[in-house]
């Protein structure tokens, strides 16, 4: 068997779960493939990587082709401080306005689109663009980015005073469900499962046992990120001490069907989902 390709989301927030693969603690030999989301996603879904955090949209509408691994997830309980919109007015104000969006991103893109119709009530001309505010801006009333782009441009914001409307997504969507917000799961091939199922239950525990050893290793890890990406320290803590998530127990797959509920109801999704996940039991 050759080496297997896993996508790495090039973001912060996948820090915890390779910090262990990057710095040669885990055994799992794999080849890792970096990029935004929606690389991953495409990569993916063409055949070219095996396993990878895939935007949750996405499992939706190509659950056939792939198996959910348990245990792992990039999601938030409320705010999460990397899925924010960028506004020049109030969010409400802004029917019949253009909205640009971030071509780097799936899940955030409807999660947008389902907060305008279910929470804010408002109806936007979306413009898909590469993440850049200023230009975003220049084309449009409000920006979304996500990741790393996000929370740059929001210490931005705040050190330069800029007169813009920050609004979180994953708080939006917490006022809206009161439910967590599931962003990404970690996937694999459903004919690789199939044909290697030992080789599966593998790969599950030692990516289970990598996002533990990141978790119980967040000072490195800040440092690491730290070293990445020019944000101040005490925003790098709160984010990976407070802020993101990598959970996918009941509750947490009890809000990622909420939010495919709201997707079917603003005709993104044609079908309602139900989540297959690997069941060997990592515990």
């Amino acid at each position: 068997m050759s080496k297997l390709h896993l996508g790495q989301v090039d973001y912060l927030n996948c820090l915890p779960v390779y910090y262990a693969l990057e710095e040669g603690l885990s055994p799992l030999d794999v080849k890792l493939i970096k990029g935004p989301p929606t690389q991953l996603n495409r990569l993916f879904l063409s055949g070219e990587l095996d396993i990878t955090p895939i935007s949750s949209i996405e499992y939706a509408r190509n659950k056939e082709k792939c198996i959910i691994l348990p245990h792992m997830s990039i999601s938030s309980d409320g705010r999460v401080e990397s899925i924010l919109l960028f506004s020049r007015l109030p969010v409400t104000e802004l029917d019949g306005k253009k909205v640009c969006v971030t071509s780097s991103s799936a899940t955030s893109v409807v999660l947008l689109k389902v907060l305008f119709e279910h929470y804010y009530h408002v109806d936007v001309e979306f413009i898909t663009t590469e993440p850049d505010l200023d230009e975003m801006l220049t084309r449009a009333d409000a920006a979304l980015l996500i990741g790393d782009d996000a929370m740059l441009a929001h210490h931005r914001v705040l050190q330069e005073k800029l007169p813009l409307t920050v609004s979180d997504l994953g708080e939006a969507w917490k006022l809206l469900t009161g439910e967590r917000m599931v962003y990404a799961l970690w996937v694999i091939r459903r004919e690789f499962a199939a044909a290697y199922p030992e080789e599966v239950s593998r790969i599950a525990k030692l990516l289970y046992a990598s996002k533990l050893i990141g978790l119980d290793s967040m000072p490195a890890i800040i440092g690491k990120a730290k070293r990445r990406c020019p944000l101040p320290i005490a925003v790098l803590e709160d984010y990976f001490l407070n802020v993101i998530k990598h959970e996918f127990s009941d509750e947490y797959q009890h809000a990622l069907l909420t939010f495919y509920n709201y997707a079917y109801k603003s005709g993104v999704i044609e079908d309602r989902v139900q989540l297959e996940i690997w069941s060997e039991d990592l515990e």
